[in-house]
């Protein structure tokens, strides 16, 4: 509450006290820019400085100079950055007079008023001009020139860069008035930017030709030129004239004086006229476009009178500069008196309100602490119960993992049984047949998986609670890789995959606990087979290195590899990759790094073109705890088995000659593709499929069902459903989706993809086979109702993705219904599928062939003829596109059991 009130006193002081401030800000500002093109010429200085003086006159504006220092690229820049900063009003005096006119025009565009001073551009998109006549200063210049040569002269004529309008003007008034006189020889030369008269000038006054009179584009270069015709004592025989007629020690004024130069033509700045031109345009009002200043010829009759008048001014401004300064310091003496008198009050009140509130504070204080110490006591309390509530749930947590742990104890006893039995039972049934010998193969793998399971789990458990002991002993790490690396070279051939281990110290011995270490390898290596395709790349490289004391263990494999935004996320426990189709625990990595970690090495991963699993383990045993150690390690390695198949019988290809029902079964793990299919392949024929060919293999075959898992490593069995029930050659084909998820979503995406049939795993091969008989029997319903509705297909539920099919067929059959040359390999290229797949869908729908549909809708068709009787039966026979009508009886006969004639009689 106090810090309250102390803010809210804190806050009127700062009110009062800026209020000044404030009223002021109140009033608002005119933002002008200027952008001068040269920085250290004396004109230009003396133009910045009126511009400087005639704003201090006026409290709102605000002047801001850019200078482009003979740029035209950083005079474009600096407008740039006026027009983003929202100038009021922009004066340019511009360096050229085209590069600038985009930007120029673009601030016109934005709505900010352009000022030119001295120099024109080449385009008329700006708001006012502002200069002296530079044609009418070049003319007075060539007058006075006349008027001391009486018509009869050599002149020479320096004038500047064409890229500027101010040397050109000039240039051009002053030749206007010389070529009036023929007694005037006139040459012209160019001076550089810096006001330098160029080469050509000293060539002119090293020639034989006498020059009597000089006239260069300013008062500087006429200087210059002055200069370098004293060094050559040619001063005293030249006039010289110039233009500016600035005031002060070099300017032109003082050099007609000093009898340097001849004359020099007043070329104002008109610094002090801009900026009271630019007030104007910020406040509205309307002004020329062009404004002229006026000019005059300055020589030794009135130079002393303009020199005088110049300095009065010079005089008055430095006189209105100082009393601006002392306005101004009376300003912030009154500001300065006027806040403390402010603050003064401020604290008068602050101190007041702070003996008020000390008072009141007391009375609140004394209640608040009551408050807070019954708080504390509730505080206390709740702290106990959650304390008590902490400790119940750690003892149920703790409770759910024994039990966890114990049940895991508990599997492993009768797996062991399951497992030592079927051991037995294989060995003595080893020559009794090879199906036995598979199921028994079967059993075994998946007991041994589930197993290894149980045992990560365990391990699991162990890393968690840092139970893990190492126990580490020195081995050749050549000899125990290639222990492992053996286990799986008969995986590699099954595979065809290219298994090396390599190593660049085969001597190299380390300090590894080698049941842990045992586990590593064959997670990654189980990976690394697990994900690289047939004909793949896996290796195992092993390298010494001594600079920094490790050895490196690198597993890289050509597999499908992992997400670049997943990497990081590989070790975590439960990890499984978004391109993982194959269901796994996800903590073999958390285990392996874990293992790793307590040998104090580290595991990295990378993934470009396929996984690269990087090991570094310090060498020597500086690293471990010396009560790790042991001799002689006590081995209790993992068993391949847990990991790698034993070899499982192959299912051959069905006999596809044989009359049965045809089955596509598409399933990625080969094992229950090969049971499934032994348990079935007496009643049906049975194709397979691992996934990555599963819709090319459908349209192959035309199957009469496909079973087709969900989890698969191409497209999963929603999409494979969804596409083969859009496709006209598939459609009317029954799909049964198997998944090991049994959620409502699962079942309602199976049905939006189109699927007949969903059933979870582990399934009742009972139950299979009942749901395959139940689809086939629902396939003879739709074949009997289409065959006994030929030429009256409906679109309604039933069937109908068929039923459009055969509505479609039936149309171009009756198109052609009088064409005997209308063949099935028409009716296929008008359907657009192949001739096979055209055979199999109709075979599948109406259980009869091609031919005999299209006979069946021509001779129906002859019924409906023989009855209006309107036509013979020769003209039947052709209009329904039987070649002759002998064919057409036959045919008729065969059908109905009667002929044509007999049938027409009756109805007739």
């Amino acid at each position: 509450m106090l810090k309250k009130s102390c803010f809210i006193v804190l806050s009127i002081f700062l009110f009062i006290l800026n209020s000044c401030k404030l009223s002021e800000e109140e009033k608002s500002t005119v933002d002008i820019g200027f952008s001068q093109c040269i920085d250290n010429d004396i004109w230009r200085k003396s133009m910045e400085h009126e511009m400087g003086i005639e704003a201090s006159l006026h409290s709102d504006i605000n002047l801001k100079i850019y200078n482009a220092n003979r740029k035209a690229k950083n005079q474009i820049r600096d407008i740039e950055r006026m027009i983003e900063d929202k100038m009021d009003v922009i004066i340019i005096s511009p360096f050229e007079s085209d590069s600038i006119v985009p930007v120029i025009e673009k601030a016109k565009a934005e709505g900010i008023p352009v000022i030119l001073v001295d120099r024109k551009v080449n385009t008329s998109n700006y708001t006012a001009y502002l200069g002296a006549d530079n044609i009418e200063v070049g003319r007075i210049a060539g007058r006075n020139i006349v008027s001391l040569s009486k018509g009869n002269a050599n002149v020479l004529e320096i004038r500047g860069e064409a890229t500027t309008t101010p040397g050109s003007e000039r240039s051009l008034g002053f030749r206007q008035i010389i070529k009036q006189y023929p007694g005037i020889k006139l040459i012209n030369i160019v001076a550089d930017n810096y006001g330098r008269p160029k080469d050509d000038y000293i060539k002119n006054l090293d020639s034989l030709n006498k020059i009597d009179y000089v006239f260069a584009f300013n008062d500087i270069v006429a200087y210059n030129a002055w200069k370098i015709a004293k060094g050559k004592g040619l001063d005293k025989k030249i006039k010289f004239v110039g233009v500016d007629g600035l005031n002060g020690p070099n300017g032109g004024i003082q050099l007609v004086k000093d009898g340097i130069l001849e004359a020099t033509v007043l070329y104002p700045t008109g610094g002090s006229d801009a900026i009271k031109l630019a007030l104007k345009l910020a406040n509205n009002e309307i002004v020329p476009k062009n404004n002229k200043l006026s000019t005059i010829l300055i020589d030794s009759l009135n130079a002393d009178i303009m020199s005088n008048q110049f300095d009065k001014i010079s005089i008055q401004q430095s006189d209105i500069e100082e009393q601006q300064n002392v306005i101004k310091d009376q300003v912030k003496k009154y500001s300065t008196q006027s806040n403390l008198l402010k603050m003064v009050l401020v604290l008068s009140l602050l101190l007041l309100s702070l003996s008020i509130y000390s008072i009141y504070s007391r009375i609140i204080i004394s209640r608040k602490k009551k408050e807070l110490e019954l708080m504390v006591e509730k505080i206390i309390s709740q702290r106990n119960e959650i304390e008590k509530y902490v400790e119940e749930l750690r003892k149920i947590n703790e409770a759910r993992l024994s039990l966890l742990t114990g049940l895991s104890h508990e599997f492993k006893t009768p797996l062991t049984l399951i497992l030592s039995s079927i051991e037995s039972l294989g060995n003595e049934l080893k020559n009794k047949g090879v199906l036995v010998n598979k199921e028994i193969n079967l059993m075994y793998n998946n007991s041994r998986r589930l197993l290894r399971l149980i045992n990560q789990l365990l391990d699991f458990r162990k890393t968690e609670e840092r139970k893990f002991k190492l126990k580490a002993s020195i081995t050749n790490i050549l000899d125990f890789s290639k222990n492992i690396v053996d286990d799986f070279d008969k995986e590699a051939k099954k595979k065809n995959i290219d298994f090396t281990l390599t190593i660049n110290n085969p001597e190299l011995e380390i300090y590894i606990d080698q049941n842990l270490m045992d586990k590593v390898y064959f997670n990654l290596l189980s990976n690394a087979f697990k994900f690289t395709p047939d004909k793949g790349k896996i290796s195992i490289t092993i390298k010494e290195d001594k600079t920094n004391n490790v050895v490196k263990i690198i597993f890289k494999d050509s597999g499908i590899g992992i997400p670049e935004n997943e990497l990081k996320e590989v070790f975590n426990a439960f990890y499984q990759g978004s391109n993982n189709y194959k269901i796994s625990s996800g903590i073999g990595l958390h285990l392996s790094k874990k293992f790793i970690e307590l040998h104090k090495g580290t595991i990295d991963v990378k993934s470009k073109k396929g996984t690269e699993f990087i090991i570094s383990l310090p060498l020597g045993k500086a690293h471990l705890d010396p009560k790790s150690i042991i001799k002689e390690p006590v081995l209790n390695l993992v068993h391949q088995s847990d990991y790698l198949d034993l070899d499982v019988i192959e299912i051959s290809e069905p006999n596809k000659n044989e009359d049965k029902y045809s089955v596509l079964y598409i399933e990625d793990n080969k094992e229950l593709l090969d049971f499934v299919s032994y348990k079935f392949s007496s009643e049906y024929t049975f194709y397979a499929s691992d996934g990555t060919n599963a819709i090319e293999r459908a349209l192959e075959l035309v199957p009469d069902i496909i079973i087709c898992d969900l989890n698969l490593p191409d497209k999963n069995g929603f999409q494979i459903c969804e596409i083969l029930k859009k496709d006209l050659r598939t459609s009317h084909i029954p799909i049964l989706i198997l998944t090991a998820s049994d959620e409502q979503d699962s079942y309602l995406k199976a049905l939006e993809s189109g699927a007949d049939i969903f059933l979870t795993k582990p399934f009742n091969l009972k139950v299979l086979s009942q749901s395959i008989k139940g689809l086939l029997f629902n396939r003879e319903k739709l074949r009997f109702y289409y065959s006994n509705n030929i030429s009256n297909v409906q679109s309604d539920s039933f069937g109908i993705s068929e039923q459009v099919f055969l509505k479609k067929m039936n149309e171009f059959i009756e198109i052609n219904m009088d064409n005997s040359s209308y063949t099935i390999d028409n009716l296929a290229i008008n359907l657009n599928i192949s001739r096979i797949q055209l055979y199999r869908k109709v075979k599948a729908i109406l259980g009869i062939g091609v031919n005999d549909h299209i006979n069946n809708i021509r001779l129906e068709k002859s019924k409906e003829m023989l009855k209006k009787g309107n036509k013979t039966i020769s003209e039947i026979a052709y209009a329904v596109g039987f070649s002759t009508p002998s064919y057409f009886s036959t045919s008729f006969k065969n059908k109905f059991g009667f002929s044509p004639k007999e049938y027409k009689t009756d109805t007739n």
